[in-house]
């Protein structure tokens, strides 16, 4: 057991992590080469050449700026002006509804109060025909209010491209 116990203290590895500390090893040694950049003089006709493409890639991006500005513009204008027109579209279209549901409601109240089936023929014969004359008159509105819509929000649109026409 003894003889065991020897062998075993004898064939011990070191831990792991541990840097072991025999010399046979070593990393050689290089110095980092030095290169030197040779100095050059640019011709004074690229330096020019360079110079212009520069200038003139600096004004054509403040043209493109220019440009991008105002078609931010005229965007935000249409969009201004068509949420303000379907607003006002909504309102009419919320105010005929209003309309035709009260007219409704009160021919449901006078059919209630008919006596007779000939009364309530007539009454409703007359509510169709005050009907159909109002939703005539109500669609033509709706129909000049979409087309008014539409106008003002391609007025901004046209505009901006009759003058990048004139630009151009």
């Amino acid at each position: 057991m003894a003889d065991i116990q020897a062998s075993v203290k004898t064939k011990v590895k070191p831990p792991v992590g541990a840097i072991a500390t025999d010399a046979k090893f070593e990393m050689p040694k290089f110095e980092m080469p030095k290169f030197e950049i040779p100095t050059m003089e640019v011709p004074p006709a690229f330096r020019e050449a360079a110079e212009k493409g520069i200038a003139q890639a600096k004004t054509n991006y403040d043209k493109f700026k220019s440009a991008a500005e105002q078609a931010t513009d005229v965007l935000e204008e249409t969009y201004s002006t068509a949420s303000k027109g379907y607003a006002d579209y909504g309102l009419k279209v919320i105010e005929t509804t209003r309309a035709n549901s009260n007219a409704a409601f009160d021919l449901f109240g006078e059919l209630m109060t008919a006596k007779s089936y000939s009364e309530v023929v007539e009454k409703t014969t007359a509510y169709m025909r005050t009907q159909f004359e109002a939703i005539t008159a109500q669609t033509k509105e709706l129909t000049e209010q979409a087309q008014k819509v539409a106008t003002e929000t391609a007025e901004p649109i046209k505009a901006s491209v009759s003058s990048f026409g004139k630009a151009a």
